[in-house]
């Protein structure tokens, strides 16, 4: 059986507005960063300066090229879906996880502050796997939420949503 035999059922999907925010935000930090720090006539003193000149400038550089990498990396994923197939959920074309070991799904706040979706996984493991940072959803995360337990109860037998008369 190929891998796509199943009928495939979209839950939610991905925006791009934040990571183009973020991406132009650490862009233009990193370019005036770049251009106050950068001083000298001839490559060698620019580089010497940028490198060696004030190191809370050049470590906020180092921060801005590294919130630059993320937010690149986040925006390949841009326009992705969160999908079942009715064994596994996935998210984009990276992750999955099998859908008979996800027991809950609950919003998070990591150590910073960003809000995501996790996957309670029962896999003997004490760690949650994050599903989506909130920002990044172009759906309600209720909605998304919903449609993943819907997804997980199916599995199990009866979905929970349904009712029966």
């Amino acid at each position: 059986m190929a891998q796509w035999d199943h009928r495939i059922v979209v839950i939610g999907r991905l925006q791009a507005k934040p990571l183009a925010a973020g991406q132009l935000l650490c862009a233009l930090t990193l370019t005036g960063l770049l251009a106050r720090q950068a001083r000298g006539s001839s490559a060698l003193e620019i580089v010497g300066s940028i490198l060696f000149g004030n190191l809370l400038v050049t470590a906020l550089i180092v921060a801005a090229a590294l919130g630059l990498t993320h937010f690149h990396r986040l925006w390949r994923q841009r326009d992705a879906y969160i999908f079942h197939d009715g064994s596994r959920l996935y998210r984009g074309s990276a992750d999955s996880w099998p859908l008979s070991l996800i027991r809950d799904v609950v919003v998070s706040r990591n150590e910073i502050g960003i809000e995501s979706l996790r996957l309670v996984v029962d896999d003997d493991s004490e760690v949650t796997r994050e599903l989506v940072k909130l920002a990044l959803l172009a759906d309600p995360p209720e909605a998304v939420r919903d449609g993943v337990m819907f997804a997980v109860a199916g599995v199990r037998g009866f979905p929970s949503g349904s009712a029966l008369y």
